[in-house]
């Protein structure tokens, strides 16, 4: 299935732009041959990388900026004079019907910030979320939010488990997904105010369709226990940023102790298929790409550090949500969740007069 607009991407985001992303769209003409570019950023950069393979050439569009927003740039600067950045025009490229998604390995801050301001929330949504994917042991997960907001209240991880079900349902086909709410335990009285007053909402919530199955540990995240692990934004990055790094760990260790002998390089060739199979389970690249869910538009963001394999990720990611139609899902998941009523009638409580955080 062709998209019907081409793919923003912002080519200048990330650690290795832009040769990792031109590389990683070229990748990704093998699955999707349909599939457009258009790149933003430095065309001096571009346009080398893309004129060296045939099939990107004709397959790409190239639109000069002269400015990008480093990784290190404060959001309030990005946003203030970042109007005219390779991130920017990208993003504005789908509100202006030019493209149908964009794609950043850019500033994480900037790409939520400046994603909100332009495509505003869906309705009945006060924050976006990074929704991503983790591998586990009895089925792959999803996981949010991954970096986009750092301080959550009880509302936004409400919203945060309506989307992540909608998500689940429309991406991992399963009809009713199992919910976790991350806390430092399992135990009904664990956790700060924010995650106890989510928590009790959603116990007593009896009416729900969401199946809500109580707190989740770190522990539980990589073994599967739930389908959707539901967190804030500084929990979820730093548990994401850890678990790539035991798989990074995981793979070094192996590959290191099989070349360690020559009797290890002789096992080495015999389990080779089974190994390489098991360990891409877990090789980060093949899980890059997280959607900002809560958005009216499509916007994935790869890890800043992504090389072309993890980049061409996220870009399958975005191809696969958008031919899924997966905002227009999310929507009508939304207007059907018992836990929120109407859309434009999001739960809300009060906030009480002394938030005391304790943690058992």
């Amino acid at each position: 299935m062709a998209l019907p607009l081409p793919l923003a991407i912002d080519a200048m985001g990330g650690d290795n732009a832009p040769k990792a992303i031109i590389n990683g769209a070229r990748l990704v003409l093998k699955d999707f041959p349909d599939l457009r570019f258009v790149f933003y950023g430095d065309e001096a950069r571009i346009r080398p990388l893309v004129n060296k393979h045939r099939k990107l050439r004709a397959a790409s569009e190239i639109v000069h900026t002269d400015h990008a927003i480093s990784m290190h740039e404060k959001v309030s600067i990005a946003l203030r004079k970042g109007r005219k950045s390779s991130m920017r025009l990208a993003i504005n490229s789908v509100t202006e019907k030019k493209t149908c998604g964009v794609v950043s390995a850019g500033n994480t801050g900037a790409l939520m910030a400046t994603a909100k301001v332009v495509f505003k929330t869906l309705k009945g949504i006060e924050r976006p979320a990074f929704a991503a994917f983790i591998p586990a042991r009895k089925r792959r997960s999803v996981m949010l939010d991954m970096g986009a907001n750092v301080d959550c209240n009880a509302n936004h991880l409400l919203q945060f488990v309506i989307m992540g079900d909608a998500y689940a349902r429309v991406v991992l086909k399963l009809d009713q997904p199992k919910i976790g709410l991350l806390n430092v335990g399992s135990e009904d009285m664990k956790g700060h105010t924010e995650v106890q007053t989510a928590h009790q909402i959603l116990r007593e919530r009896e009416d729900s369709n969401l199946y809500y199955a109580g707190f989740v540990e770190g522990t539980d995240i990589l073994e599967g226990t739930v389908d959707v692990v539901v967190t804030d934004g500084f929990t979820g990055n730093i548990a994401l940023k850890t678990a790539e790094g035991t798989a990074r760990l995981l793979y070094s260790s192996i590959k290191d102790a099989l070349k360690s002998s020559l009797l290890a390089k002789i096992g080495l060739l015999l389990a080779k298929p089974a190994l390489s199979k098991a360990l891409r389970k877990f090789d980060p690249r093949e899980h890059n790409g997280a959607i900002l869910l809560g958005l009216n538009g499509i916007a994935v963001k790869s890890h800043g550090g992504a090389d072309a394999k993890s980049f061409a990720s996220a870009i399958k990611l975005a191809v696969n949500l958008i031919e899924q139609d997966i905002n227009n899902k999310i929507i009508e998941e939304l207007s059907q969740t018992a836990i929120t009523g109407p859309l434009a009638n999001p739960i809300h409580y009060e906030e009480p007069v002394v938030a005391t955080k304790t943690v058992n």
